[in-house]
């Protein structure tokens, strides 16, 4: 070994030189997915965008903002976290601004996927996103749907018998309702009355005027019932107050 060489690895010259370090970025926060939701829905604001666009791209972050308080619990590393958050922060606003960057007159007339223009082929981008965030949030929550049921089941099980199925038996097993009758029977003695008014219930003028006449001969007349009240009144009183009868003529 030369006096040189010796001498440099003494000093460390011959060491290999650290490599530096690369910085990691963080995975993006259920906040940062919020933002970048928030960037999208502002490109597509105003008249920026046709209606189409705008309509679709707002189907699309709500449906993600749905399902970020459950990514909480499967994580951004499942495979449902990473197609959240990379619609969220890449394909969602990548498709919207490579629509945005073309002049709409040539985007939305000119064909240039076949006969698919620039706006129908941002569309279909839309529509397959929309559609792909809707089985991530049905599968994200399948999770709790299913807990549902099972418990639901346990309490039919406890609770309920097994003889109806599960079903809660409110109204007593077996008891008996009674028949209805076919037709009320009225009483005989009404009956009979019923059957006696009939018969004479048809009356002509003839009866029933002779039955006022008889009824208004039977009334007396009202001076003749004050003549006969005063007269009876006097007789009970003492001979020395009675009234003296008038003279006879």
């Amino acid at each position: 070994m030369a006096i040189g060489e010796f001498f440099s690895r003494l000093g460390g010259k011959d060491r290999p030189e650290a490599e530096p370090e690369v910085a990691t970025p963080r995975a993006p926060t259920a906040d940062d997915l919020r933002a970048a939701l928030e960037r999208a829905e502002a490109l597509v604001d105003g008249a920026s965008a046709p209606s189409v666009v705008a309509a679709r791209v707002r189907r699309v972050t709500a449906t993600v903002r749905d399902t970020l308080p459950r990514l909480e619990v499967v994580g951004l590393g499942s495979d449902q976290g990473y197609s959240v958050m990379a619609t969220a922060t890449d394909y969602l606003p990548e498709a919207v601004n490579g629509y945005l960057r073309l002049p709409r007159r040539f985007a939305d007339t000119r064909p240039v996927d076949g006969p698919r223009t620039s706006l129908m082929v941002l569309v279909d981008q839309l529509d397959l996103l929309g559609a792909t965030m809707d089985r991530v949030f049905d599968a994200v929550c399948r999770d709790d749907a299913t807990a549902l049921v099972a418990h639901a089941r346990f309490l039919e099980d406890k609770f309920g018998h097994r003889s109806t199925g599960g079903g809660l038996d409110l109204a007593g097993a077996g008891a008996a309702i009674p028949a209805m009758p076919d037709e009320v029977e009225q009483p005989a003695d009404l009956q009979d009355g019923a059957d006696a008014v009939g018969e004479h219930g048809d009356l002509d003028d003839a009866s029933v005027s002779g039955a006022d006449e008889s009824s208004t001969d039977a009334i007396p007349d009202a001076a003749d019932v004050a003549t006969a009240d005063e007269a009876g009144a006097d007789a009970q009183l003492p001979p020395h107050l009675r009234p003296l009868a008038p003279p006879t003529p």
